[in-house]
């Protein structure tokens, strides 16, 4: 008897019992990225040197810059008896060595599992001379994603430096509404001020998002912004700590903001699933939680990949700042079409492999429809529950109808399901490379990490600009792979 497609894929499924090449990564790389933007902050692991080893290896591997994580340095006595002690030495030790000005304090699984109670220790020490600033996230890797890690610290950071005693005096008070009213003549807004909560983008991403803002007239607080310190210049003299970072002193005044937005459609639906639920606060984002806290009007969309969603992306500033969009962002808008249109005959009914962190699968699987290709098959190694819901909202009925939705997956399973799916390439970061190689199809790097590639932090993925460098690249891999099998070869198009 033939077995059915469906128990094939079972029996492959219970071949193996352990992830094998996770699509994710560890909670804490998440935070302790989060952290790197930051201006003077030293990221400190609480739990063993191995944990912060291997976060310094991705790190430095990706961005190909220097990165310090501290360590508490777990052992086995540690382990057992906790490790409060090794923390308030670790705080010690940072604060004398780097004299930072916050150390971002992140919990790994051993310091989670053994119950340590960091807030309480941090709680014991505030009051210490010669202290930074300390802020703590719990990221325990068996409970979420690497981008659950950021995202998480991100909100612990606003909740420290935004508590609900914080107050307007009557100058801000003023000042602000003055900048409403200003702000209420479409395109005559000004000293208006914007949070921005871009999430896991690149240095390249991070630094376009500075010159749209800046060219609007949008004062910004861009949280975080790592564009500078892990993408610097050569040093003359060491740097303890290196330049850059968002400003402690500007995230203070998060909460007198004119408003914010934060990138993510993912975030936004897990964000209505919190609201709907009735649970805490403590799981809101950090712009809604600006918006309970301090009434500061937040906006969330999705990665601007693309045109659908880089539109949305301006609409959204339009909105919150009353100023209209450029007129060179709307030229790069009218070139990328043109590019839709002279790239279609290369890209038309492709088939495409999407993986990775979810907003950037629902981001490229966006752009991809627009093109042509269908992204036949999108995973990702989060479970955040809302994927399936947000790529039928976000993509065209006849392209949804035509993939299939894996969260919760590792490499093997989706390499298992790309081989019914029959795509022409795969996108996503190096973690698939293995992957592409088996299954003899070519892969395009995009997102976090990219190990065996010069560049990876360099990449620009959003607005009308990076969709026109991302339509470039899949049609000259593309093309690429049919010069290589052809028989005779070609040097023209």
């Amino acid at each position: 008897m033939q077995i059915t497609t469906d128990k094939k894929k079972k029996a492959l499924r219970q071949n193996y019992t352990a992830t094998q090449n996770a699509c994710k990564l560890c909670t804490p790389i998440g935070a302790t990225l989060a952290f790197q933007g930051i201006e003077g902050c030293i990221p400190l692991l609480h739990g063993s040197q191995g944990c912060s080893t291997y976060m310094r290896r991705y790190l430095i591997s990706h961005f190909k810059e220097p990165v310090d994580i501290a360590s508490s340095n777990f052992t086995e006595e540690t382990a057992i008896f906790g490790g409060g002690a090794n923390l308030k030495s670790a705080i010690e030790n940072v604060a004398r060595q780097y004299l930072p000005s916050i150390i971002g304090i992140a919990t790994t699984c051993l310091s989670e599992t053994i119950g340590d109670d960091v807030p309480m220790i941090i709680n014991s020490m505030q009051n210490c001379d010669n202290l930074p600033e300390l802020v703590h996230v719990s990221t325990a890797s068996y409970t979420g994603t690497h981008i659950d890690g950021f995202h998480n610290a991100i909100r612990a950071v606003v909740d420290r430096f935004n508590p609900e005693s914080a107050t307007l005096n009557n100058k801000d008070a003023q000042n602000k509404e003055r900048d409403k009213t200003k702000s209420d003549k479409f395109g005559s807004g000004e000293n208006i001020s914007l949070n921005c909560f871009p999430g896991m983008l690149s240095n390249e991403d991070i630094r376009y998002l500075k010159e749209i803002f800046s060219l609007m007239g949008i004062k910004a607080t861009i949280l975080p912004d790592y564009c500078e310190r892990l993408d610097g210049e050569p040093w003359i003299d060491y740097q303890v700590i290196q330049r850059g970072g968002t400003p402690i002193s500007s995230i203070k005044k998060m909460y007198q903001a004119n408003g914010s937005i934060e990138l993510g459609r993912i975030l936004a639906a897990k964000q209505d699933f919190n609201q709907n639920s009735g649970n805490s606060s403590q799981n809101l984002s950090a712009g809604e939680l600006l918006a309970k806290r301090f009434g500061v009007k937040s906006l969330g969309v999705g990665l601007p990949i693309g045109v659908k969603e880089t539109d949305r992306f301006f609409e959204a500033l339009e909105q919150l700042t009353k100023k209209a969009t450029p007129a060179i962002f709307l030229n790069e808008r009218g070139r990328l079409i043109d590019a839709y249109v002279d790239c279609n005959k290369y890209l038309s009914q492709k088939r495409a492999i999407v993986y990775g962190e979810e907003d950037l699968v629902v981001g490229i699987a966006s752009f991809l429809s627009e093109v042509g290709v269908v992204p036949v098959l999108c995973a990702s190694g989060a479970k955040s529950g809302a994927l399936k819901s947000v790529l039928q909202e976000t993509l065209p009925q006849n392209i949804f109808e035509q993939i299939i939705i894996k969260d919760g997956v590792d490499f093997m399973e989706i390499e298992h399901e790309a081989k019914e799916c029959d795509p022409d390439f795969l996108i996503g970061s190096s973690k698939g490379y293995a992957t592409a190689r088996r299954l003899d199809v070519p892969l395009v790097r995009v997102g976090f990490p990219i190990h065996d590639r010069v560049g990876g932090s360099r990449i620009l993925h959003i607005g009308y600009r990076g969709a026109q460098r991302l339509i470039d690249e899949i049609v000259n891999t593309l093309l690429e792979r049919r010069q290589e099998r052809s028989n005779i070869g070609y040097s023209y198009m």
